[in-house]
């Protein structure tokens, strides 16, 4: 199967049917998304997959030519990539927003065995990729944070002087430009949700943890 470029006419070659297994967690940085999906896999057996644990390896398993903006962006500083650049390029020109190696999480997941259910989770699971490879649209749902809870749940994660954007010259700036970028990002996941008739569910403070995670595993009709 190829890659990068072609994700979106590999992918769509594939077979639902060889995918039934498969619930998928989408969203936005900050929603939640890690542990809702750890806690619904334990308690229902699946094998989870975190596509952010194989974004290094999905990184060197692509040439320059099949994922180009993940090669322009890993050839940059961390100035180049947080500091210097608007929040509004960061989003148009950041890879895993583009769907580069969409097609590495299908490879990755035909490969394992069929006769357990497998929970993928993260950032790079863009509606319009994932759509193709449902049977059912409440295969999949998209978590959405507002700002606000995306603020609290990043403060509560921080640890000072720690994190990439403390390896910048303004790591106050680069946040405050993370942070427009993630929003503006969020808002096109719901955007695109909605279009494809996807099931979304909007996070925020009023929600708890165990509130959401029934309100996932209803959307999977759990």
């Amino acid at each position: 199967m190829r890659t990068g470029r072609h994700d979106e006419t590999a992918t769509g070659a594939v077979s639902a049917a060889r995918l039934r297994h498969v619930h998928w967690i989408g969203g936005g940085s900050g929603a939640g998304k890690s542990t809702i999906a750890r806690r619904l896999a334990e308690r229902h057996g699946w094998r989870l997959y975190p596509t952010d644990d194989v974004m290094r390896e999905h990184a060197l398993r692509t040439t320059a030519e099949e994922a180009p903006l993940l090669h322009t962006f890993m050839a940059m500083d961390m100035d180049e990539r947080w500091v210097d650049r608007s929040p509004e390029i960061m989003l148009e020109t950041f890879h895993w927003f583009r769907g580069e190696a969409f097609g590495l999480i299908v490879e990755d997941l035909l490969r394992m065995p069929r006769e357990t259910s497998v929970l993928v989770e993260g950032f790079r699971l863009l509606p319009h990729l994932v759509r193709p490879m449902l049977t059912a649209p409440g295969q999949a749902v998209w978590l959405l944070p507002t700002p606000e809870f995306r603020r609290a749940a990043f403060r509560s994660r921080a640890v000072p002087g720690e994190g990439f954007t403390a390896r910048t010259s303004d790591p106050e700036r680069a946040n405050r430009n993370l942070a427009a970028r993630d929003d503006m990002f969020t808002k096109r996941l719901r955007d695109e949700t909605a279009r494809l008739g996807l099931p979304a569910i909007t996070v925020d403070r009023t929600l708890s943890e165990d509130e959401l995670v029934e309100r996932v595993s209803g959307v999977f009709g759990l």
